[in-house]
């Protein structure tokens, strides 16, 4: 999610005058950061293999829409090379000295950062053959502009890859667990109260196709999982920082944030628990039209 960034970084270049911090929903501290690693992570094996089936390889430019602190950024700069470029746009400040970082120590020079609002600024042009977009639409408060911004810079025959919630609610456990079901629910709730929609990728398809995206691909993602499972880390490092950050909100107070742990602990005790994670549609629209 990026930036301009300093003269002397790899791939940069620096606005005159630096914006102020703009927070999300959840957070940009550095419990955040922390979280968003670890979910990148989890996730990698699948989204490498969606890149990879795209088409995403050697010298191709990518645009990186809401890139935060730049995990996918990395990974995506180093399956295109040196000769490739990805461009990286995110409104957040601290995410992006983060990614600015770890494009220094790795020497990645082929990520351009730019700091703007997804919703507010238009997007950089450049002959793009992919975008890629993470968890972004459901946050965003008009998906619909945001798809026409991005139809705007993608040229006919480039791809679109996203991975949006389709149904969050979907998150559920066997046992039953009331509060960890009360707190998907608040979850949702406060997405909802700040624009966004967490069950955003059901609308994608119709938006996609009015601004000149065919869909080649629309593949539902969504797992059972014991707690011995990589893919539980996911939603656990979410239980780590999101009840908190609830509180901090206002949707709810400490003692409900100390039940909500209590009984994900109790889960992940449990051999025989099972976890239904959010469903995400992984979704590859090419620009025809």
């Amino acid at each position: 999610m990026k930036n301009q960034a300093d003269a002397d970084s790899p791939g940069a270049g620096e606005s005159m005058q630096s914006k102020t911090e703009r927070d999300y929903i959840l957070g940009t501290n550095d419990e955040e950061v922390i979280r968003l690693g670890s979910q990148h992570r989890v996730w990698r094996p699948v989204v490498s293999k969606l890149w990879w089936k795209a088409g995403i390889t050697v010298r191709k430019r990518v645009l990186d829409l809401g890139a935060g602190p730049g995990y996918a950024a990395i990974d995506l700069a180093e399956i295109v090379g040196s000769a490739g470029e990805i461009v990286a746009v995110e409104r957040s400040s601290k995410f992006i000295s983060v990614m600015k970082e770890a494009c220094r120590s790795r020497r990645l020079t082929q990520v351009q950062i730019r700091e703007l609002d997804l919703m507010t600024d238009d997007l950089p042009k450049a002959a793009y053959d992919f975008s890629w977009c993470r968890w972004v639409l459901s946050f965003v408060s008009d998906p619909a502009l945001l798809i026409k911004k991005l139809a705007a810079v993608m040229p006919i025959g480039s791809i679109a890859i996203f991975h949006e919630y389709g149904h969050y609610l979907t998150w559920r456990f066997s046992p039953r667990r009331p509060k960890l079901e009360r707190f998907a629910e608040k979850v949702s709730e406060s997405w909802r109260a700040s624009g966004g929609d967490p069950d955003v990728a059901l609308n994608l398809p119709p938006i996609l196709s009015s601004n000149g995206f065919t869909i080649r691909l629309a593949v539902p993602r969504i797992y059972c999982v014991r707690p011995s499972d990589y893919m539980w880390q996911w939603p656990a490092a979410f239980i780590e920082s999101g009840p908190a950050r609830l509180q901090e909100l206002g949707y709810v107070d400490k003692a409900f944030v100390n039940q909500v742990k209590a009984e994900f602990a109790e889960a992940a005790k449990d051999p025989d628990s099972r976890m239904i994670t959010p469903l995400v549609l992984e979704i590859v629209a090419e620009r025809t039209g």
